[in-house]
């Protein structure tokens, strides 16, 4: 292994806090960009639900459920 312990690899020479530093500012944001996606389509699912639910059209049962 290059680093000899956790701790030479979380210091890095001096360098650790701009590495890391540089890691956690990348990630942030593709979190942010995978995360609110994925929130607004479930949103916009409830809304369609409920939509459906108050004109009587069932969107998410089964082929069997909407055949009733």
């Amino acid at each position: 292994m290059y680093f000899e312990s956790l701790a030479a690899l979380w210091d890095m020479d001096g360098h650790g806090i701009y590495v890391w530093l540089a890691y956690l500012l990348t990630m942030c944001p593709i979190i942010v960009m995978v995360w609110l996606p994925i929130k607004r389509f479930r949103q916009h699912w409830r809304w369609i639900e409920a939509e459906s639910r108050r004109s009587g059209i069932d969107v998410g049962g089964a082929a069997g459920e909407s055949a009733r």
